[in-house]
């Protein structure tokens, strides 16, 4: 008697996200989401400025109210403002103008040759921590995990016989949930650290903050994320996207040829000429890629020029190979290259017109500052314990992140309510800023507010054409999840501790004057 296979029992974890997905699925297609949640803006303006809600601003002690856009101005605001709400958003020209440069290289065929050369030189099992820990480095400069790594990725794993969901999910949990580790210091530190110094000398009108002020955590915390995604990305990811069942370990992959590896020569070659040249703009110290002022390399021309550099980069070693391999004769292949990868971005477009009216309805209402001041309110006013304030701090953190997808303008407004307050407590205003940077990362991956969601959503649709809002959401919670109480353990061990969280940066606040 033949008897069926038994379907594998799903764990509680499982069902819970397959309702996630279905419920978020459910909604309309994104574009016509964010369509709607931007004329649900337009209403909740009226709806609040008819209430007559308002805050005050903890800086300028300058009253915000609600703006109504559901009024003559406001309607002369939406008609004059919806182009260029389109064109300003920020993730558009950095999509564009990269994928133009690696729209050469994957033409040639250089992306594809790389990539099956480094699944058949690297262990399959390591794949999932690399991709986690490059997405963590890469966020130095955001814009290159975001476009750049995130599609490879689910190329690597796609070459290696494995669920392509599985690594563009590693990648982006490690560029964006992961934004606030690193082994090095990025173009973020110095513009928090100085939102923080202001905020601190309310109290202490000669207190510093460094940029390195938490480069100590972020180091331990770039393992923490990549150990911490490794596991998630196994335990629960893995589950809902099995690896396909024909030559799972990968051995079909054919050996590179004559002419590929030609090529490849001929890429690292051209590559190792522009790096040359990078580098003799950045390692000295009056290097021409550095700030012509002070010298200074984290706001240097070369980190604000990174996707000019992707460009670059992708069209000189796309160029290179297809030279050496023989698969581009002419510009025209070049060319076409370019437009062939412009002309998968239709889908994109449309989404991210969309996004961009709700965002720019949203900034424009001011309800993102109403709501983030409201709830700062709220837990001042909390007698609690240290770690526990600050783990209700990460909490609202990560829940304003909901709203207000910019780390900057969020700690623009929270700095000046929640640094003076815990220095009052005798917390300095470093460890304060690591709660903030806590809180910021881990809901990054699951706010459609975040600037690059609907580019993740157009990247899971190239694999799971009916991925919408709830497959992100979905796919990448528990990596929120585990981030989130992962990090707040080490938050609280390293309070306990008592260990500095970066140089000439204790947990106590000590007057500088």
């Amino acid at each position: 008697m033949t008897h069926a296979a038994a379907t594998p029992k799903k764990s509680a974890v499982d069902r819970f996200l397959n309702i996630v997905e279905s419920g978020g699925n459910a909604l309309p297609h994104p574009a016509t989401l964010f369509a709607i949640l931007a004329m649900v803006v337009v209403l909740l303006s009226w709806i609040t400025s008819q209430l007559e809600l308002s805050v005050q601003h903890p800086t300028t002690g300058e009253l915000i109210t609600p703006v109504n856009l559901m009024s003559v101005a406001g309607l002369h605001r939406i008609l004059t403002g919806l182009v260029t709400n389109f064109t300003s958003f920020a993730p558009l020209g950095t999509v564009l103008v990269s994928l133009i440069g690696i729209g050469v290289a994957e033409h040639s065929g250089l992306i594809g040759a790389a990539l099956r050369q480094l699944v058949l030189a690297a262990p399959r099992f390591l794949l999932t921590p690399v991709m986690v820990f490059a997405g963590v480095m890469s966020n130095m400069a955001s814009e290159i995990g975001y476009v750049l790594l995130v599609p490879l990725a689910g190329l690597v794993f796609l070459a290696a016989r494995r669920h392509p969901i599985l690594g563009m999910a590693a990648s982006f949990a490690g560029v964006s949930g992961g934004y606030s580790a690193n082994l090095l210091l990025g173009t973020i530190d110095p513009l928090l650290a100085g939102l923080s110094q202001e905020a601190a000398q309310i109290i202490d009108p000669a207190y510093t903050v460094s940029a390195a002020a938490n480069w100590y955590f972020m180091i331990v915390s770039t393992f923490l994320v990549t150990g911490l995604g490794w596991w998630v990305t196994e335990r629960f990811v893995a589950r809902r996207f099995p690896d396909a069942p024909e030559a799972a370990d990968g051995s079909d992959i054919e050996p590179m040829s004559a002419a590929e590896k030609r090529g490849l020569l001929f890429a690292i070659v051209a590559t190792a000429a522009v790096t040359a040249l990078v580098l003799w703009g950045t390692v000295p110290g009056d290097g021409f890629l550095r700030d012509p002022g002070t010298g200074d390399l984290l706001n240097s021309p070369f980190l604000r020029g990174i996707v000019a550099l992707i460009f670059i980069y992708g069209v000189v070693a796309g160029v290179a190979y297809g030279i050496g391999a023989g698969t581009i004769k002419s510009d025209a292949d070049v060319i076409n290259g370019m437009g062939k990868s412009m002309s998968t971005l239709g889908v994109y477009l449309v989404l991210t017109f969309f996004a961009a009216q709700f965002v720019a309805f949203f900034n424009w209402t001011q309800l993102g500052l109403i709501f983030a001041v409201n709830g700062a309110a709220v837990l001042t006013q909390l007698e609690l314990p240290g770690i526990v304030l600050f783990a209700c701090f990460i909490v609202l953190t990560a829940t304003a992140n909901l709203f207000m997808g910019s780390a900057s303008a969020k700690w623009a407004l929270m700095a000046p309510v929640f640094i003076p307050m815990f220095m009052l407590l005798g917390y300095s205003p470093e460890l304060t800023q690591i709660g903030y940077r806590i809180g910021d990362s881990v809901t990054n991956i699951i706010s459609p507010m975040m600037s690059y969601f609907a580019l993740i959503i157009a990247f899971l649709q190239r694999y799971e054409p009916k991925a919408g809002i709830g497959t992100v959401v979905a796919v990448m919670l528990p990596y929120s999840m585990v981030f989130m109480i992962g990090w707040t353990v080490l938050f609280a061990v390293w309070m306990a501790m008592g260990w500095p969280i970066g140089p000439g940066a204790p947990l106590e606040y000590l007057p500088a004057t």
